[in-house]
């Protein structure tokens, strides 16, 4: 009787401490990314919940049929020998699970790593780049960098490219999808949407050193016309982001919220990318070659009045 109460009291007080939890925001999913990650969780748990509770009633039913009763000292079992069924269902049915999971695993990665479908309008490219212990965004189309928040619009692909001015940082929202790390030699592009007009967290997912903690950022979704009115409102109010600032931002420390029109893309490109630079000497060696062909021209031009006054 009083293990009876002592279960039930505990389901009481579990039940009462999980009603004021708040759902946990990998399941509270608000992007297609995150979405189909918070199914494939769910669909885990569910498989697993299913297999636990049958190898569970297995064992207690093997304890109780098979417990220990009060036999002869002289009682000796009788030899039985293995069953062919019981061990294929043993082995067959663990095969047929980590199969299952690794068909759904290799199917969604697929999707998650790909731009997100069915949305009209290009992708919005936002270069976030991590450094002890902040986060900045760029927005090289609009042409404005924030730091330490990230304001997006919603029903739009987003495109982000990460990388990090420090140690490897992993870029996190969970409720619009799943983490990706941010290296000092590469870009890493994570894709994202969200679907909801609301306020997300975002952090390091990554262990960085004693700033760690601290390391998250703010993400507001809004309409895109909401979206474009902030950027003319930073455009209209706010100061440029020059060389001298960007480098103090990189000292390590925590920062509040900041921002800048112009980006740092302008004099220091992220790793990889040389695209000014390609520009820059695709329009050099233009210049050079139309130097050249006038200098060629002229040159033609010389040898032929010259021939002309031989004649």
């Amino acid at each position: 009787m009083k293990i009876k109460w002592s279960i039930i009291a505990m389901v009481i007080m579990i039940a009462t401490v999980l009603s004021g939890c708040e759902p946990l925001m990998v399941l509270d999913p608000k992007g297609p990314q995150a979405a189909r990650q918070a199914r494939d969780i769910l669909l885990s748990i569910g498989i697993m919940s299913v297999v636990g509770i049958i190898v569970f009633a297995i064992l207690i039913f093997i304890l109780i049929k098979y417990r220990a009763s009060k036999m002869g000292n002289d009682y000796e079992p009788p030899h039985i020998e293995g069953n062919t069924w019981v061990e294929a269902i043993c082995v067959g049915i663990p095969i047929l699970i980590v199969a299952y999971f690794s068909f759904v695993s290799v199917q969604s990665n697929y999707i998650v790593e790909s731009a997100p479908k069915g949305y009209d309008n290009e992708p919005l490219v936002i270069y976030a780049s991590s450094s002890d212990w902040k986060w900045h965004f760029s927005y090289p189309e609009e042409g404005i960098e924030t730091v330490n928040y990230l304001n997006i619009p919603t029903d739009r692909p987003l495109e982000f490219r990460l990388y990090s001015y420090g140690p490897i940082t992993s870029f996190w929202i969970p409720q619009l999808g799943g983490q990706k790390y941010a290296m000092s030699d590469m870009i890493t592009t994570l894709h994202l949407a969200a679907d909801e007009v609301g306020e997300y967290m975002g952090r390091n997912a990554n262990f960085s050193g004693k700033g760690f903690a601290e390391n998250m950022f703010d993400v507001k979704a809004m309409t895109q016309a909401d979206f474009d009115d902030w950027v003319n409102e930073v455009k209209e109010r706010e100061k440029p982001l020059t060389e001298e600032k960007f480098e103090e931002l990189l000292k390590p420390g925590h920062l509040g919220r900041m921002t800048f029109t112009g980006t740092h893309l302008e004099f220091m490109p992220p790793p990889g990318d040389h695209s000014e630079h390609n520009k820059k000497s695709n329009k050099s060696n233009e210049e050079h070659d139309e130097h050249s062909s006038e200098s060629e021209s002229s040159m033609d031009h010389s040898e032929m009045n010259m021939d002309h006054s031989d004649h």
